[in-house]
């Protein structure tokens, strides 16, 4: 009886052993299985893409690019993470323009936009004339956009634009851009190896998308090709291109900086700020409302339509934007960044 109940006692051991080592590794199975569930998602990211890209090739060739061309532009293509968290994280910090202008028109942008305007005065001078716009703006608008050219971005232009379309966010649009990309390419303006840009797929020293090259860039220097990535006539001809054929008036500048006076009735700030067409009102109503000179002097007394625009509110900067600014809008849409290149501009004007 003693030697059944010991032998039943070490069974009973043995037992419960063997269920905590079927139990440990039931445990670790689960743990695996979640692990490897847990790869799931960025592997099939990637077999998501490789599929995407064989779509956007048959696209490609239905829309008759060559297979010589096509080829080693594929082979190149590689989703790129980054581009598209960038994307996803752009900066929601929100800047005073007086910041603002800080940071994107310092002194020493100034003193290198009066460089670059002696080094190559000539060029501008000839392009000045040629498209009607005045060649600060230009200088404002390379400063701005590239630092003067060196600034452009290093991304594989082609692969970001295909990151950004399998993303799905926009994806009509950055389709749009890699099949205007592609016949950029096409056209021989630039090689493979040198298609690089920003993140989101804006390209040269003057920071064109695909879209925008096709409509603007300019063979300035005769050559056969629009080289917006290191040919200065090219890329200062693309610039007053863009200005001329938005509607830009060489006669006129961008805007000057006001105040409201006590005069002006604050409560209806928003009747009459803002870029809408109807909104912009002559000189003499401006003046009538109560609006003037950031010296508090009078409005000159001129025939010229002009926007109230304030980029802060009514505490901030105010400004009166005339036509060119609104070119500018079409440049980019967003007020900071079109007041900093008037701002700029008119530095240059004064030379400091």
């Amino acid at each position: 009886m003693s030697l059944f109940i010991r032998g039943f006692r070490n069974t009973s051991k043995r037992s419960t052993v063997t269920m905590l080592i079927v139990s440990i590794l039931a445990l670790l199975s689960i743990s695996t299985f979640a692990q490897s569930d847990h790869l799931v998602p960025e592997a099939s990211v990637d077999v998501k893409f490789a599929d995407y890209v064989k779509q956007l090739r048959a696209e490609a060739e239905i829309k008759g690019f060559s297979a010589e061309l096509l080829d080693p532009v594929f082979a190149s293509i590689k989703m790129r993470e980054n581009v598209v968290k960038a994307d996803k994280n752009q900066p929601e910090t929100k800047l005073t323009l007086d910041k603002y202008l800080s940071t994107r028109v310092p002194d020493w942008k100034v003193k290198k936009a009066l460089e670059q305007m002696q080094e190559h005065s000539q060029l501008l001078n000839k392009i000045e004339k040629k498209y009607g716009v005045q060649k600060r703006f230009i200088v404002a608008l390379w400063g701005n956009e590239s630092n003067f050219g060196h600034i452009q971005g290093n991304h594989p232009v082609l692969s970001s634009l295909v990151s950004l379309a399998f993303d799905g966010r926009r994806e009509a649009l950055f389709k749009k851009q890699f099949f205007a990309a592609l016949i950029i390419l096409s056209e021989g303006h630039v090689s493979l190896e040198d298609f690089t840009g920003s993140w989101a797929g804006a390209m040269g020293q003057s920071q064109f998308m695909p879209t925008s090259f096709l409509s603007y860039a300019v063979d300035g220097d005769g050559d056969g090709k629009k080289d917006i990535w290191s040919t200065p006539e090219d890329v200062f001809a693309s610039i007053a291109n863009f200005l001329s054929k938005e509607g830009w008036n060489g006669q006129q500048t961008w805007g000057r900086q006001v105040k409201l006076s006590k005069s002006f009735d604050i409560n209806t700030i928003n009747k009459f700020s803002g870029l809408a067409k109807e909104k912009m009102l002559t000189m003499s109503t401006w003046d009538t409302l109560g609006v003037t000179r950031f010296d508090d002097t009078a409005l000159p007394n001129v025939n010229i339509k002009a926007s109230l625009i304030l980029p802060d509110d009514a505490s901030g900067r105010i400004y009166l934007a005339y036509n060119n600014f609104h070119t500018l809008m079409r440049w980019n849409r967003s007020l900071y960044f079109g007041v900093s290149v008037g701002y700029l501009a008119d530095r240059i004007s004064k030379g400091s």
